[in-house]
């Protein structure tokens, strides 16, 4: 059994997150944690989500001591603020645990990157050189050889899970930069209350219009420039992602359908249709991302949709556990 910490327990993927290992045949939940400031130290989870009671009354422990619980555990789950995973995964990779990490602090090899996208100076550049994208479907091989695993972005998963095979066959005409249009759920903003997202205020709208910190995510692992607008949609939770994309000269849509099926008939938590494109009702709850797509001359337009909290958090990051030590992919996950 493993022994398993989850730090940033309360949130919501943090919650979806002590759900999943509950259940997982070889984990072994020793503890859950907030910041020693937040409101919810000293808590049951249960008493936050009623849905837990009688399933998991654990206590939200203050984080204060991180030598002293790094000793208890082998895997570390961070379910916290970009700046506070940056400061706490080389404490407990010196302790010897395996980490994931589900915010932005160890996504891209560039401590420039951070200084420009994030607002903080990344203190550790070789740590992030040591650490593996948990994109779970294409990076397995670099997942299982390393101690911190940086789990993508909800965002970036749904864009370059239906981009990538696109680009991996050499179907893409480059030169015109894929246009990536995804609207995510209020949940993505997180459990803290804020009038701009609260749940009355909210109405469709995009936001971060060329300056969204997913959009270099996204390009630096596809490998191409892309264009990215977010927008924040009135429902809970779940992402779907429309992404156009131009075609080289002659390519069909039996060349594209082929070149899904290659990248994904292996890999259980990505379905394909082979007619039309998913809705979001069909993700809400599940670990899937779910890809269709439709071909026009030189372009295609591929629709993505994952539950924002799922695929694009906590089971993605169950997900890499599994990967990263052995077990069946979707272990726990359905």
């Amino acid at each position: 059994m493993l022994k398993t910490l989850i730090v940033g327990a309360s949130g919501y993927a943090g919650v979806e997150l002590v759900t999943y290992l509950n259940r997982h045949p070889h984990i072994n939940i020793t503890g859950i944690a907030v910041s020693a400031q937040s409101p919810d130290a000293g808590k049951l989870l249960s008493d936050i989500y009623p849905q837990l009671k009688g399933r998991v009354d654990l206590r939200l422990q203050p984080l204060t001591d991180v030598a002293a619980v790094a000793k208890e555990a082998d895997v570390v789950f961070l379910a916290t603020a970009h700046e506070v995973s940056h400061d706490l995964a080389p404490q407990f990779l010196e302790h010897g645990c395996v980490v994931l990490d589900l915010s932005g602090a160890w996504r891209v090899n560039s401590a420039e990157f951070y200084t420009r996208y994030y607002g903080f100076t990344h203190q550790y550049p070789e740590l992030l050189a040591q650490a593996a994208y948990g994109m779970a479907e294409w990076q397995a091989e670099q997942i299982k050889q390393t101690n911190l695993i940086a789990v993508p972005g909800c965002y970036p998963t749904a864009s370059q899970l239906a981009i990538k095979p696109l680009l991996a066959a050499g179907l893409l005409n480059t030169n015109q930069w894929p246009v990536i249009n995804a609207t995510s759920g209020v949940s993505g903003s997180g459990r803290k209350a804020s009038l701009n997202t609260s749940f009355c205020e909210v109405s469709l709208q995009p936001y971060g219009l060329f300056s969204h910190r997913h959009q270099p995510e996204i390009s630096a692992h596809l490998g191409t420039p892309v264009v990215f607008t977010p927008q924040l949609g009135s429902f809970p939770r779940g992402i779907l992602a429309t992404s156009t994309c131009r075609l080289k000269p002659g390519v069909t849509a039996e060349q594209v359908a082929k070149a899904f099926h290659d990248a994904y008939d292996d890999k259980p938590l990505v379905r394909l249709y082979d007619s039309g494109v998913p809705a979001l009702k069909s993700v809400i709850g599940l670990p899937f991302c779910d890809i269709g797509f439709a071909v026009d001359g030189e372009h295609v337009i591929v629709v993505s949709a994952e539950d924002n909290l799922l695929k694009g958090a906590s089971s993605h990051a169950v997900q890499c556990m599994n990967i990263r030590f052995g077990y069946p992919e979707t272990l726990s996950l359905l």
